[in-house]
């Protein structure tokens, strides 16, 4: 074998040597889809940060020896990826991935953004109270933070929930279909682009209430799968996607660089402009650095507002059950279904 290798030209054993590199690279799986704190994966990989397809690698990867191989779908289609065990980690609530947990413990791995606005019921602006609307659907994604944040609104206005129809309907075709002003469908529970996009194109439409009166129960994460972050090199990965989205985030803080960061993340996320983009990252708030995202996780203010939703989502059947919810690293023999822990970006913190 070896007079074979040494035989051999030094093109030909540079690629010998390069796809053996590849084998021994350990390839983890980050289901995402368009959202502003989550978009920042399809902007790391166009800048080839990172390269999300199987085998490539970009220069965050190579740092920390990892293949990220990225899974672009729709909200609900990375949910079920998720959950079906078809990808290693997903971009996701940690209000949805209570459901999941129950089946394939998990954790939350990095906190990305919270929503301050970006969920908002619309509705005609002939509806001017909220009572209005009992007898008439609100369409939205169910057994989601859509409908969460809509009785958790209904609830602080003193209202009965099981007064109102909360309709399951895609939030895109949602917003499209009340974009056209189609027969019944006037009044959706959606979130950004859709709120904005929607608002553009609906100069007779307002949002009647939103996600600010609620804030940090909507927590947009990377969550990954207990069972992933056994494997070897799964601590790494976690390390690299953290690693990338601070590395957009740094962009993002940069004067020089923010704006055509903005309107990157926007390219396929939404039909806003650069002063629309604006607006949605005032209204889907990142953790744009590890200070502000361990000063979330370590804080008590997460434990009190996760127990909150967690008991608000038993209590409307969003979830059949509470999953068992830790916090910080795991301990040896824990029954934990969803557990956040800061550690890993505190590595990634912590290295040059």
């Amino acid at each position: 074998m070896i007079s074979r290798i040494l035989g051999l030209g030094a093109g030909a054993l540079g690629l010998i040597l390069a796809s053996a590199a590849t084998a021994a690279t350990p390839s983890f799986s980050l289901a995402w889809s368009e959202y502003p704190s989550w978009s920042v994966f399809g902007v790391a990989h166009n800048l080839k940060l990172i390269d999300g397809q199987a085998g490539k690698q970009g220069s965050i990867e190579k740092r920390w020896n990892v293949d990220i191989v990225l899974k672009e779908a729709e909200y609900d289609p990375c949910l079920t990826m998720y959950g079906a065990g078809q990808c290693d980690a997903v971009c996701i609530t940690t209000l949805d991935a209570l459901n999941p947990s129950l089946g394939r413990p998990s954790v939350v791995i990095l906190p990305t953004s919270t929503s301050v606005g970006a969920d908002a019921l619309i509705v005609p602006k002939s509806v001017t109270q909220v009572n209005q609307l009992r007898g008439r659907k609100v369409f939205g994604l169910a057994k989601s933070v859509s409908e969460y944040c809509f009785i958790r609104n209904l609830e602080l206005l003193g209202e009965k929930p099981e007064q109102y129809t909360f309709s399951n309907m895609d939030p895109g075709a949602a917003a499209v279909a009340m974009q056209q002003k189609q027969k019944e469908i006037d009044a959706i529970m959606v979130w950004n682009p859709f709120v904005l996009e929607t608002l553009n194109r609906r100069k007779d439409a307002h949002v009647l209430f939103d996600s600010s009166k609620i804030p940090k129960e909507i927590i947009d994460a990377v969550v990954m799968s207990q069972a992933s972050l056994a494997k070897p090199g799964a601590r790494d990965f976690a390390h690299a996607v953290i690693d990338t989205f601070y590395a957009i985030n740094r962009r993002l803080a940069d004067a020089s660089t923010r704006d055509d960061t903005l309107v990157a993340i926007g390219e396929k996320f939404s039909n806003l402009d650069l002063a629309g983009m604006k607006k949605v990252v005032q209204q889907t708030q990142f953790f744009g650095t590890p200070k502000e995202a361990l000063e979330l996780m370590n804080g008590g203010e997460l434990k009190t507002l996760t127990q909150r939703v967690v008991d608000f989502c038993v209590k409307v059947e969003i979830v059949p059950k509470a999953p068992a919810i830790a916090f910080g690293p795991a301990a040896a023999g824990a029954d934990v279904a969803l557990r956040f822990d800061p550690s890993y970006i505190q590595a990634v913190a912590a290295r040059p």
